[in-house]
């Protein structure tokens, strides 16, 4: 294969100051490493492109960073990957960037029907807050919210609570939760990590959810063809106590609130917040615009909490048993959907964004025809305030729409196929979790997607713990190996700049991405790590995970208590008094 490297320039534009000087040599190595471009002899028809094939989803990442433009970068990502992909054409790469990627990212049908559950969802709480519903409601739970640590308190409590499915987690506790957090000076970045950390954590935990049927099914494969028969269900079940990420993510949220304390990045959007009222830091961009905010409410209505309450559990309740329904309907083998285990096969087979779908467009419906009926506005003005709402949730689509794209040249440059070929063949058994949730984690971080980690990982993963067992070695190491693709997997899904879940986050809690995923990434990495302590415990040793879990415990409240900082409003203005 003959190559000929060619150099070229890049001028990086933000907010229409050209950005001639790099900032370090690092930065400076990174741009001429993307933009050397080898250039195939004719005749070359399969090219693995080994490290490069990590250039896509890194290049969109470290430019997100450093030049703030989310869009643009996550566009130069797909395009430089789709370059690889077209014998590193530059001029069919832009043109297959758009009309094969971005337009099949669109032509998706599970994506169509998410952004308009988006622009729906937007439109629904557009309509809401002119019913003075949000108004209503915050004044309702503000009787019982007295300060920030409550409000949180109730954030992630609602987060929870909503266990089902991870979009309507966070598309629904960002907008009813959103004013009292306000209220309470609690930071747009301090309100997205809690959304985020109460989305994918908890529905990979959950025991009836819309994640459940798919982990099963990629679980069931992989046994079939070890020809290992078991109840994969049970198989499911017994990996939860190893999904210590999930586990230490969602601990590690109530510590720092209890504890009211915040660090690093964090800690900082709080103390700005708490001092000055400032809920998003100078020169952020928002994910959702101000169409919602600026909203003119008649002042001669009475307020009710019931308009924000009453279309938010419709959602809520056509979701769910939308989910029961639509699942039954797939079943190629019928059940009885009144019993746990049928209402568990109903979950798992249903089409999560379809019934998103007719849950936002119902609760919309149900929301302008409230407002109608108690002559709040007119038919016409419910549209119009539901258009508003909905213009909200543009830029988040857009950003969504370019994830995605990314998402699909990363999975045809093979990049997750490569970090998982890192693995070393000859190393103790007992490190096998751990080195299995690090490469899962950053598969994921990578790819913004924990599906497709969980595809790509576990039939490579559980095979080789299966061999290791096959030679008389503890038989626990498959349940342990399982929990961690599946807890390492959700990493990425947590924290990743390019996850759908993250970016669903920051709109929903109407926060800076970028200002969401660097605050929030300290939080992610310390339950990381100490998950990472905890698949150690448990690889070498058959120790109750109960117990793994308790020392996790220890260790994270002992860091909060260390490098932590208190973000109580009057130690604040201590602190700021003796500066």
């Amino acid at each position: 294969m003959d190559l000929v490297f060619l150099v070229a320039g890049i001028n990086i534009t933000k907010g229409g100051i050209i950005m001639h000087k790099l900032k370090t040599p690092v930065l400076a190595l990174l741009i001429i490493l993307v933009f050397t471009v080898p250039v195939f002899a004719e005749g070359d028809d399969t090219v693995d492109f080994g490290w490069l094939s990590i250039l896509p989803p890194l290049l969109a990442i470290v430019l997100a960073f450093v030049t703030k433009q989310v869009l643009v970068s996550l566009f130069l990502g797909a395009f430089i990957g789709v370059v690889m992909l077209n014998g590193w054409n530059p001029f069919y790469g832009f043109l297959r960037t758009l009309d094969v990627y971005l337009v099949g990212s669109l032509a998706d049908s599970w994506n169509a029907a998410i952004l308009i559950f988006l622009l729906a969802i937007g439109g629904m709480v557009g309509v809401v807050n002119k019913m003075g519903g949000t108004i209503a409601i915050a004044e309702l739970l503000g009787r019982r919210i007295k300060n920030s640590k409550t409000a949180q308190l109730y954030t992630a409590i609602l987060g929870i609570l909503v266990f089902f499915d991870d979009y309507a987690n966070s598309l629904i506790v960002g907008p009813t939760m959103r004013p009292l957090t306000d209220r309470n000076r609690i930071s747009k970045e301090k309100l997205s990590f809690l959304i985020d950390s109460t989305a994918a954590p908890i529905t990979g935990l959950a025991l009836i959810s819309t994640w459940v049927g798919y982990e099963i099914g990629v679980i069931r494969d992989v046994y079939e063809r070890l020809g290992i028969e078991a109840n994969y269900y049970g198989v499911f079940l017994r990996t939860i106590p190893y999904s210590f990420y999930c586990i230490f993510a969602l601990l590690f949220v109530f510590i720092i609130i209890l504890s009211q304390k915040d660090f690093g990045p964090m800690y900082e959007a709080e103390k700005r917040a708490r001092l000055t009222g400032k809920l998003v830091a100078d020169g952020a961009k928002p994910m959702i615009s101000d169409e919602i905010t600026s909203m003119e409410i008649r002042k001669d209505i009475k307020l009710k909490a019931s308009n924000a309450v009453v279309p938010i559990l419709t959602l809520v309740i056509i979701a769910f048993v939308g989910l029961w329904y639509n699942g039954y309907t797939y079943l190629e083998e019928p059940v009885n959907p009144f019993t746990l285990e049928g209402m568990r096969e109903c979950f798992g087979a249903a089409d999560s964004s379809i019934v998103l779908l007719w849950a936002s467009i119902i609760s919309s419906i149900v929301a302008i025809a409230m407002g109608a009926f108690q002559r709040i506005f007119t038919v016409n003005e419910g549209f119009d305030a539901w258009v508003e709402g909905a213009k909200s949730m543009v830029m988040a689509c857009m950003i969504l729409v370019l994830a995605w794209t990314l998402g699909s040249v990363t999975g045809d440059v093979g990049t997750a196929e490569f970090l998982v070929n890192k693995i070393p063949e000859n190393f103790p058994f007992g490190i096998l979790p751990v080195i299995i949730f690090i490469i899962s984690a950053i598969i994921s971080f990578a790819t913004g997607t924990s599906w497709g980690t969980m595809a790509i990982v576990i039939p490579l993963a559980v095979p080789m713990a299966y061999a290791f067992v096959q030679n008389g070695g503890d038989p626990h190491l498959m349940t342990v190996t399982i929990g961690t693709v599946l807890s390492g997997a959700i990493f990425g899904d947590h924290c990743s700049p390019i996850s759908d879940t993250t970016i669903m986050s920051s709109m929903s809690a109407g926060a800076d991405h970028l200002d969401h995923v660097k605050t929030q990434l300290p939080y992610a990495l310390t339950a990381a790590i100490v998950a990472g302590i905890a698949y150690i415990v448990s690889g070498f040793t058959s120790i109750n995970p109960i117990i793994t879990i308790i020392i996790g415990i220890a260790i994270m409240i002992g860091i909060v208590r260390t490098v932590g900082k208190s973000t109580a409003e009057e130690n604040l203005k201590k602190e700021a008094g003796a500066e």
